[in-house]
């Protein structure tokens, strides 16, 4: 990791990986040359459908005509589109923020955009994007979104565009992603920083920079009488790799060749006066505590229990109210989807209104944890989409949710009473992600595990007869227990009714019909949710001839193996462990018999993290099978990649087998 840190007159530089002479330097704005024209596929990765040319990016702390100090950031890319499947890197939305009330935002100006194209005589046109084309957004009450569609899009064309950001908030000091969806030519950053302010600067990913310096400019910055120095920083890459993402992943940013910065401090270059921004997590365990939209919130345990029913509180056993009461909050508020970890108007409100964000609905549940006597902390947390935490800098702004710990009886129980479905104990999966920072109002906040201990477990038996006619009757029975019942729990609550969705489920199956079905435990969400289906399945087509095929895998059968890449430098993480059971009881005519056995299987990973079986059995008038699939971890590092590719190809290979169903 590259650390650069900026002081007053003073620059202190750490490990360089390659020093150069070279200048930053835009490139020219405009028509397309021929040669980019003529190009038809990119030779070091002709699967791409868009190439990024040239890429470009100055960012400095300036003062500004209008006498303000801000950060100004300039972007201009090219890119060649070489079919319809990369129109997508046409549309192009860039956020803006601003403070709570919108006294301070952040705007774009000198926006330039232009696509050469050639037309039906082949002949090179150029479309400009018309300012009357570009609109905004409001997200929520902190973001606008700005967007624009390139004109003139069509396979072969080159677009072009540019556009100059302000902003008045130092500790958005843009990260640059040298690598991106698309594979890049060339990409350089420059930074051009004064002493006023001190940022952290850290290179991520696995891809080495072709060109990085970092010198001193005299003199670069004046506000009324005083003069500081700049650090300024010139990095960039070229023949970069586009990043493939993949199943089971985190946040790309957490593994995508970036250059990022964090505001450690910056002094008022009016005033003098210094701030410090990166503090200890004694500093921000202590803001936290004085916050009115989250330690002030804590301290409202006696209006919560007041709100709590006292058949509740009147519970002796710890395990049983901590239960109860997170039902009660469960059920008696609405999360309103915007994720967080404060309570920006109060919880009070909340109480009035039934709705509030993921930051009120969660301090609503730790009050009254706390208020009926069970030990309890808050958990921030950053949630999987959002990125891993950088621990080494304490800082709130990493975080996005709150969820609470309730420690009972020895034992932690994390918690998430936003969303209706979960159980007592289990976080959706979006929570797992890393550590989290436990905070209480009596002691100082520390680092956990989000260890749930929770898993996916699904164990699926079907008993089929093959009768002569060519029908076969089935029972087929599901079993979904712990995370598996909450995700099924939330598959069936988009029906009107669990009937509805059975019905929905048969009709996906060519030749199958429903009989009867029995769902039970769908509104108990302590307990594993059954599946029962009585249903009938047509082989007549197949009994005409003597003798026909049948996959016992044929409801659940893996046909893609979601591990493509030759290569992949970032882990498998499946957020828990899994476990799957297949059970197959067939039972035949007597005038039928089975002329293939299947090949037993047995597939392990080092150290038994990941097991296959399989156990068949050829019996007098039928067949008994069932296999099993079990990863006991969470997460695989990237040295473990082909071995779990493999061994999804070994599963996909076995599972194509069939057996032979002969006529006497």
């Amino acid at each position: 990791m590259l650390l650069i840190q900026m002081k007053k007159f003073i620059l202190l530089f750490n490990t360089l990986l390659i020093s150069t002479t070279l200048l930053a330097q835009n490139f020219p704005y405009g028509k397309a040359t021929q040669a980019e024209m003529d190009m038809k596929s990119y030779d070091k990765d002709t699967s791409a459908n868009a190439l990024v040319l040239n890429e470009f990016g100055k960012a400095a702390i300036e003062l500004t005509h209008a006498n303000q100090i801000r950060l100004v950031y300039e972007y201009h890319v090219k890119i060649k589109i070489f079919n319809h499947k990369g129109f997508s890197n046409g549309t192009v939305a860039i956020r803006l923020g601003n403070n709570e009330d919108n006294t301070l935002s952040e705007d774009i100006d000198n926006i330039s955009a232009i696509t050469s194209y050639k037309d039906d005589k082949g002949v090179t046109q150029v479309a400009e994007l018309d300012p009357k084309d570009i609109y905004r957004t409001r997200d929520n009450k902190y973001n606008t979104t700005l967007k624009f569609a390139m004109p003139g899009m069509r396979d072969g064309c080159v677009i072009e565009y540019r556009y100059i950001m302000m902003t008045p908030f130092f500790d958005h000091f843009h990260t640059w992603h040298f690598q991106g969806s698309i594979p890049k030519l060339y990409t350089e950053y420059e930074a051009h920083i004064p002493g006023y302010w001190v940022y952290n600067v850290s290179i991520r990913g696995g891809l080495k920079l072709d060109k990085s310096t970092s010198d001193l400019e005299r003199s670069c910055f004046s506000v009324t009488s005083a003069v500081v120095d700049c650090v300024r920083i010139d990095d960039a890459m070229k023949d970069v790799p586009a990043f493939i993402t993949e199943e089971y992943m985190t946040a790309p940013q957490n593994f995508l060749s970036s250059l990022n910065f964090d505001l450690v401090q910056y002094t008022n270059p009016y005033t003098g006066v210094k701030t410090k921004v990166t503090e200890e997590w004694a500093d921000v365990d202590a803001q936290l505590k004085k916050s009115e939209r989250f330690g002030d919130q804590l301290k409202k345990t006696e209006f919560v229990k007041t709100q709590i029913p006292t058949e509740i509180l009147s519970i002796a056993d710890s395990n049983e109210k901590a239960r109860a009461i997170f039902k009660w909050v469960q059920k008696s508020f609405k999360c309103n989807s915007y994720a967080g970890m404060y309570s920006n108007d109060g919880i009070k409100k909340v109480f009035n209104t039934h709705a509030g964000t993921v930051g009120d609905i969660n301090l609503i549940l730790a009050d009254a944890l706390t208020a009926a006597g069970i030990n309890t902390e808050t958990v921030l947390l950053s949630t999987r989409d959002n990125g891993v935490i950088n621990r080494l800098y304490p800082n709130t702004a990493y975080f996005n949710y709150l969820i609470v710990k309730a420690n009972i009886g020895g034992k932690a129980w994390f918690l998430d009473a936003t969303e209706p479905l979960l159980p007592f104990g289990i976080l959706p999966l979006k929570c797992l992600n890393d550590q989290g920072r436990a905070f209480s109002m009596n002691k100082p906040s520390y680092w956990v595990s989000l260890d749930t201990r929770q898993h996916n477990e699904n164990i699926l038996s079907l008993d089929l007869t093959l009768q002569p006619n060519g029908i076969a009757k089935c029972k087929f029975t599901r079993y979904l227990g712990n995370y598996s019942a909450y995700v099924k729990r939330m598959e069936i609550k988009k029906f009107n009714t669990p009937d509805e969705y059975a019905d929905n489920f048969w009709s996906k199956l060519p030749g199958a019909k429903l009989i009867k079905a029995t769902i039970t435990n769908v509104d108990s969400l302590d307990a594993p949710i059954t599946e029962e289906y009585e249903i009938e399945i047509n082989f007549k087509n197949e009994l005409v001839h003597d003798h026909f095929a049948f996959n016992p895998y044929f409801f659940n059968k893996m046909s893609i193996n979601p591990f493509q890449l030759a290569e992949r430098n970032y882990p498998v993480d499946m957020g828990m462990p899994y476990d799957e059971k297949y059970i197959l009881n067939m039972h035949l005519p007597n005038q039928y018999g089975i002329e293939n056995n299947l090949q037993n299987q047995s597939v392990t990973l080092a150290d038994n993290d990941g097991i296959y079986t399989t156990h068949f059995e050829n019996g007098a008038n039928g067949i008994t099978f069932s296999s099993l699939i079990k990863f006991n971890r969470a997460v695989y590092p990237t040295g473990e990649y082909p071995y779990l590719k493999q061994f999804f190809n070994k599963i996909i290979a076995a599972e194509k087998a069939n057996l032979i169903i002969q006529k006497k």
